[in-house]
């Protein structure tokens, strides 16, 4: 987007006339940016200063956000007006894009409870994230608050076992080969109960919507 066009958009925040967001799918644009960079709605919420509440109102053309906002998101996020307001990108070849991680080979992310391997990370703009997690836990006293995430996830268990604490049930046992699509915005966490660490498979992707 030129320059002066992105210029007379954010002039037309500031007045808060909503017509520009919606043709320049402002909250589209907003949540591409999160998802190509793998970071969730409180990952921006603490990179921008805006309430997760507002930035998802904001990904959903709920509400227009204020000359204020976009200057958090823009310093927040480290990118430019220009950027922030150009359209979503197309992808008119997705038919054959594909991204291979060798076995060892995924981005590590380890915490005192998992070790997250985050695979298929070359890939930009993915609508599922998958990655494999080792499960260090082996009690629920172990995590200081709920894990969530927007979203749903898909699990299944490759080795070992694990209890499932989630916040509207009771915990739920799985065994290698086991499975379940939950809604991740709900809290969760995951404990092993075998000898030794549980090993699980995870696809989460963002839900219509939020």
């Amino acid at each position: 987007m030129p320059a002066k066009t992105a210029q007379d958009a954010a002039l037309r925040i500031a007045s808060g006339r909503k017509p520009f967001v919606e043709p320049l799918r402002l909250g589209e644009r907003l949540r591409e940016i999160r998802l190509a960079n793998q970071w969730t709605l409180e990952d921006v919420s603490q990179r921008t200063g805006l309430a997760r509440s507002t930035l998802s109102k904001i990904e959903n053309d709920q509400i227009s956000p204020t000359f204020t906002a976009v200057q958090k998101l823009i310093n927040g996020l480290g990118i430019d007006l220009p950027q922030l307001l150009s359209p979503p990108r197309v992808q008119p070849h997705t038919m054959g894009r594909r991204d291979l991680t060798r076995r060892g080979e995924g981005q590590r992310h380890p915490t005192p409870t998992y070790e997250h391997e985050l695979l298929s990370c070359e890939m930009a703009q993915k609508r599922m994230i998958p990655f494999k997690t080792i499960v260090r836990a082996r009690r629920f006293d172990e995590f200081s608050e709920w894990i969530r995430h927007d979203g749903e996830e898909f699990l299944m268990v490759l080795n070992g076992e694990i209890r499932l604490y989630t916040e509207f049930y009771e915990p739920l046992h799985l065994a290698a080969g086991d499975s379940i699509y939950f809604d991740s915005d709900m809290g969760h966490a995951l404990v092993s109960t075998s000898i030794e660490d549980a090993v699980v498979l995870s696809v989460c992707t963002p839900r219509d919507g939020l």
